[in-house]
């Protein structure tokens, strides 16, 4: 009984420390859609263009993402492959995982199931909150995962962010308040928030679209048979329906001499 005891406790360790983990900042809410094939695409791309440099996604295949996602096997191989892998093989990078922990301290994770591991809303607030901090090797921190030793690869995309002072709309039991004469929205300074200093190559609402995408993608990938399973389970009960009816009729001629 002892050893059943530790051995729960054991297996309880990774679930407790994730839960710790995630006692950071408030995280912002992503709706995403797997069945959106344009936000894919552009996942796909940025993801390729991005994030491949230095994590993979081995446990997919460039020929099946190709598939999933509407992009003919020539355009996959001529704007999505820049490895000379073939569109059969998995999607995996060059780098050599001891180069990497010389680089970066440690070899990046592969990607394929971070949606699943971490959350949607949890990778959508981390691409979103580097901001400079010329104390850390890359000269960026994050204010989800503190002293990540990441550097910002979407900066250009986003511009450089800092931590500075920000009007911040008053909310009072979850409703944004308004001044009852002007009709203005109430705010308040707060200085312990994220904004841009110098801006990048996409405005606000473009690189929010952009993450969502890349988002998008990288839930695609953690679980690429989704919508098959949705589409069968919406057969399974179809079906189920379906054969209640004559099972209902059945039963009922069964029992109608049954008093």
């Amino acid at each position: 009984m002892k050893k059943l005891f530790v051995a729960l406790m054991l297996a309880a360790l990774p679930l407790l420390s994730f839960a710790a983990e995630h006692g950071g900042p408030e995280l912002e809410k992503v709706d995403i859609d797997v069945s959106d094939k344009a936000a894919l695409q552009d996942g796909a791309r940025t993801f390729s263009n991005y994030c491949m440099g230095c994590h993979s996604a081995k446990f997919q295949r460039y020929e099946r993402v190709a598939d999933d996602l509407g992009i003919p096997h020539e355009v996959m191989l001529d704007k999505l492959v820049f490895t000379g892998a073939k569109i059969g093989d998995h999607m995996s990078i060059g780098m050599q995982p001891n180069d990497a922990k010389v680089w970066f301290g440690a070899a990046p994770p592969d990607l394929t199931l971070v949606a699943r591991v971490r959350g949607t809303d949890w990778l959508y607030s981390y691409l979103k909150s580097f901001y400079a901090d010329p104390t850390r090797p890359w000269g960026v921190n994050n204010r989800v995962f503190p002293n990540v030793g990441m550097p910002n690869v979407l900066v250009g995309l986003q511009g450089k962010q800092v931590v500075g002072c920000k009007q911040i709309q008053v909310v009072e039991g979850g409703k944004k308040q308004y001044d009852p004469l002007t009709g203005t929205p109430l705010t308040h300074e707060a200085c312990d928030q994220l904004k841009i200093d110098t801006p990048g190559a996409l405005t606000g609402e473009q690189f929010d679209e952009k993450v969502k995408n890349l988002v998008t993608f990288l839930a695609y990938s953690a679980n690429p048979v989704k919508l098959q399973h949705q589409r069968i389970g919406t057969y399974v009960l179809l079906y189920l329906a379906f054969f209640f009816v004559f099972a209902y009729l059945l039963k009922r001629e069964y029992w109608k001499d049954v008093h």
